[in-house]
């Protein structure tokens, strides 16, 4: 079990800050994230798209804030837990939190920050009958072992990056992969759509666009062909052994919502003093919580994190006084962020 400071659920720009205001008052955070990788809605929606309301950035791009969050808390060597969703959250007897992610990794936390953005981000599913008896055996929406799918019949639903992706990654190793986007144009980045298109040209992946997947053939969990359906003309029967599903992420509360915390629709109530929740000693920032005034803006974000670092210090060690102090001439603040005087 991994013993810390506090554990931050989300790894957007607010999480991320977050690490970097408690590493500065000493406190030592372990990060949790259901995406693969750092930088929440910037990296999952917007990672190319400009942003311009960053305190003294004129302008920069998802990616590029996130990699610059990375780069200022290096110093407090967080723990980093990707592609693991929170579902245990439960408070000790001796007011410390247990906290477990479906993965099995278990932490014990003096608090937690929730920093969540939009809540977790779910897999759209593929809507077609009895689609649940083969999910996880031959119908997956992410891919956590690549070997897996060596030699096997794939089809690959989705237009987007990730699933040109792996179409990129299988095709080759595949016995073969049909693509089936439901539209005739692509949202994945065009050098992606021309390499798939060379390997269309070369026969290593069939493709079949403005079409969708109307019903999975199979047995016991295994699926054994699909049925296509094109928007104009007779459906058709593709043999396939495993099904990979891309149609992007949604929004969800998730497991967030049996914590028993005050819930305000799709968001958490906090104070503006602590941006404490209703239970004692677990904090949100960023999107996901709410109070009068509220405005989902990233800088409004830094500012929730910021106060909320103080008030988990307090929290942490009631017997000292919290003071400010400034990073431009804190001798503890330059030790803390490994600068020599």
């Amino acid at each position: 079990m991994i013993q810390t400071d506090v554990v931050i659920v989300g790894a957007g720009p607010c999480g991320l800050f977050q690490v970097f205001e408690l590493g500065l008052l000493g406190l030592r955070a372990e990060v949790v994230d259901s995406i693969r990788y750092p930088g929440g809605q910037c990296a999952e929606l917007y990672p190319d798209k400009p942003i311009y309301d960053i305190p003294a950035i004129a302008v920069c791009t998802g990616e590029e804030l996130t990699q610059a969050l990375l780069k200022q808390i290096e110093p407090f060597s967080p723990g980093m837990h990707l592609g693991e969703e929170v579902q245990v959250l439960r408070r000790r007897d001796d007011g410390t939190f247990f906290v477990e992610t479906g993965e099995g990794t278990q932490f014990n936390a003096k608090a937690v920050v929730i920093a969540a953005g939009v809540g977790s981000f779910q897999a759209r599913p593929l809507r077609v009958p009895d689609a649940d008896r083969y999910a996880g055996k031959s119908l997956h929406y992410r891919v956590r072992d690549p070997g897996r799918f060596h030699g096997k019949r794939l089809a690959i639903l989705g237009g987007g990056d990730s699933a040109l992706d792996w179409v990129l990654e299988l095709a080759g190793k595949a016995e073969h992969v049909t693509l089936v986007h439901r539209r005739d144009e692509y949202r994945a980045m065009p050098d992606s759509v021309a390499r798939m298109q060379r390997l269309v040209a070369d026969g290593a992946v069939t493709e079949i666009t403005s079409a969708k997947a109307k019903a999975l053939n199979g047995e016991d969990g295994q699926v054994s062909s699909i049925v296509i359906q094109p928007k104009e003309g007779d459906a058709l029967e593709v043999g396939v052994d495993q099904v990979l599903v891309f149609f992007g992420l949604a929004p969800q509360l998730g497991p967030i919502a049996d914590w028993g915390l005050d819930i305000n629709r799709k968001t958490i109530n906090v104070d503006t003093e602590k941006f404490e929740t209703s239970e004692p000693g677990i904090y949100a920032v960023g999107d996901i919580n709410f109070y009068p005034g509220k405005k989902k803006l990233i800088l409004c974000g830094f500012h929730e994190a910021a106060l909320a670092a103080f008030a988990i210090k307090a929290r942490i060690e009631p017997d000292r006084k919290v003071h400010v102090q400034y990073t431009t001439t804190s001798p503890i603040m330059h030790e803390r962020l490994g600068i020599e005087n």
